[in-house]
């Protein structure tokens, strides 16, 4: 199977080149796209058959899963109406402005320091620590460039694909750890917390510690170091284990992203997939355990 599998992608790979991707259907073109991208950044193809790892179930639900849930929890707008009817809003960060013309930001009433995100893609942020040295035109314009994109042409996550655009405005965390706060990101299965990775740091300094449920250290091999010092368990650690349960009940795996301070924890976001099945962090190994964690459910 793995081999008349490789051999529709090279054939589909021809097709895509000689007559272009617009007449084929959208399901040969992600699975051209993300086999082509694995092999390039792993040396083998994935097994999207029958996936084994962590990685190749991620593919899998890119390739064959389609329930609407997923778009509307990859939704930024659309995911805090979610998490308020299940957790309640005072996990929610608070928003200062939505809107889909970036002209219209009320700079004059927004506090020193806040966050711009676009609703529609993952990891595209602009950090106001201080609205006095704000370059507004710099800022207008890089939104304008996140409306113009569909972030589902970045790496094909079909989540992504029929979000509406739109640029929202929130609070800036401070969690007393760097000018940026640390990121929990609560690896979900099956409505059970399964791993809390600890992410501190950005570009060369990043860094990862690991925890399990009960905030018991974990040695998982890592290409990027231990937060130095390790992290003490957070004050809220059982509410935040709480509301990633609820979030994610119902789904067989989703990853949620959480903030952490001394009053109060906050809900980032939810991960359906996470770095396109791409992660590479991780040994083989380990990135197996992860996959036996998670039950494909593709309904």
């Amino acid at each position: 199977m793995k081999t008349a599998l490789r051999n529709a992608v090279e054939n589909a790979k021809r097709v895509i080149g000689s007559t272009g991707e617009r007449v084929l259907p959208e399901f040969v073109v992600i699975l051209v796209t993300i086999m082509r991208r694995y092999k390039r950044r792993f040396g083998v193809f994935p097994n999207v058959v029958r996936p084994e790892t962590f990685n190749e179930k991620v593919l899998c639900r890119m390739l064959f899963d389609r329930r609407p849930i997923l778009t509307k929890l990859a939704d930024k707008y659309a995911v805090r109406n979610y998490v308020k009817q299940r957790v309640g809003e005072h996990v929610l960060p608070e928003w200062y402005a939505v809107t889909t013309n970036p002209s219209t930001i009320p700079f004059d009433d927004l506090p020193d320091e806040f966050v711009v995100k676009p609703t529609h893609g993952s990891g595209w942020v602009y950090l106001v620590p201080d609205k006095a040295l704000l370059n507004k035109r710099e800022l207008i314009d890089t939104c304008h460039l996140w409306l113009n994109q569909n972030y589902y042409y970045v790496d094909r996550e079909w989540v992504y694909q029929h979000i509406q655009p739109r640029i929202v405005v929130e609070e800036f965390i401070h969690d007393g750890f760097g000018p940026v706060p640390r990121d929990y990101r609560l690896f979900v299965f099956d409505g059970k917390v399964a791993l809390i990775r600890v992410d501190a740091g950005r570009g060369d300094d990043r860094r990862w510690s690991h925890y399990g449920r009960s905030w018991d250290k974990l040695d998982v091999p890592c290409r990027f170091k231990d937060i130095e010092g390790g992290v003490v368990p957070p004050k809220h650690l059982d509410d935040m284990v709480r509301c990633a349960e609820i979030l994610g009940a119902g789904l067989d795996f989703v990853r949620v992203d959480m903030y952490h301070t001394q009053d109060r924890m906050y809900f980032g976001e939810i991960t359906t997939t996470p770095v396109a099945g791409m992660l590479g962090a991780y040994p083989d190994e380990f990135n197996r355990y992860l996959g036996t964690l998670w039950k494909l459910s593709l309904r």
